[in-house]
């Protein structure tokens, strides 16, 4: 069933709603509704109940179908089966993980009292060894192969610059880009389950320690050191300047569990420029060729300025 593509939109939601929702998992007394931050697609409130009980009800108004929502349900319930920290939706009295709305998938998640995680050593070390163990885990049915902000992501926007006649500079750089990275990124590297998006409102951590990996709508099966350069342009520049230490941190966490191959090793430079240019399409596709937005059309050229940003630091074994 296809569902209402709406993420342009905000999707209001009252105590009354909020009510019917928890309802359906044999809860009650919904004293107020208040909209979490991060996120950039779906929508995501935080529930306080008359008890005490707080939940997080999740609108899932950018996915394109209900199999698309139960495919993603299914990720984060295969992984916290292995034993990786994340969030599942509560069990509804219909049998169901969701509900559906006025054509939107709805669904109650735990809350958690930590906040994101930070970029501290010791964070940052905890999400490296997280992240490696979930590259152990066997794989599912539910994760795809390809990368729906990578090489899948560039086919369209360049499909659509071609219709509309509009090879501005970016696309036409990515075009470039992503024909070169084809070529330079060795086949046969280490796979496994990979989150795809591990930036700080994707993931979160106190003291020192990952307490869940959320929202596995970018997760697939793919070169494990993807994952590991992609944490770090998430979690590791500052002031859009490279923090070496984070990175080390990061890859001590995740070789305390993993150790990378010297084909990984080689491959790094590469992986991390294909995961930046990712990010910046993602935020041209969004926010200029999708839905222009005056206010956000530039984020894209944060990642950009990172291309030219030399990082000796990652082809240096450790």
């Amino acid at each position: 069933m296809r569902l209402g593509r709406r993420f342009d939109m905000a999707i209001e939601v009252t105590l009354e709603d909020a009510e019917w929702m928890v309802g359906l998992a044999g809860l009650s007394g919904v004293d107020s509704v208040e909209r979490l931050a991060g996120g950039w697609d779906n929508t995501n409130l935080r529930l306080e109940l008359s008890d005490g009980t707080r939940l997080v009800l999740k609108l899932w108004q950018a996915q394109s179908s209900i199999e698309d929502v139960e495919s993603v349900i299914q990720r984060h319930i295969w992984i916290d089966e292995h034993e990786i920290p994340t969030t599942v939706p509560l069990m509804l009295e219909t049998g169901a993980r969701y509900a559906e709305r006025d054509g939107v998938a709805w669904t109650l998640l735990p809350y958690f009292e930590a906040g994101h995680l930070g970029s501290d050593a010791a964070s940052l070390s905890s999400l490296g060894e997280i992240m490696a163990r979930m590259h152990q885990a066997p794989s599912a049915d539910c994760f795809p192969s390809e990368y729906r902000m990578g090489q899948e992501l560039f086919e369209r926007m360049f499909a659509l610059a071609e219709e509309r006649n509009d090879w501005s500079p970016f696309p036409g750089m990515l075009r470039g880009e992503s024909e070169a990275l084809r070529e330079s990124i060795p086949a046969g590297l280490p796979q496994g389950i990979l989150h795809g998006d591990l930036f700080p409102d994707n993931v979160l951590g106190s003291e020192g320690e990952v307490a869940a990996i959320l929202d596995l709508e970018e997760a697939w099966v793919g070169p494990c050191a993807f994952d590991l350069v992609m944490a770090y342009v998430g979690f590791g520049w500052e002031d859009n300047e490279p923090v070496e230490e984070r990175w080390q941190a990061l890859l001590s966490g995740y070789q305390s569990v993993r150790s990378l191959t010297e084909d990984e090793w080689s491959a790094l430079p590469d992986l991390h420029r294909y995961a930046t240019l990712s990010i910046a399409a993602w935020r041209y596709w969004k926010h200029v060729m999708a839905q222009p937005d005056a206010d956000l059309a530039d984020r894209y050229l944060e990642m950009v300025e990172r291309l030219d940003v030399p990082l000796p630091f990652l082809e240096a074994r450790t």
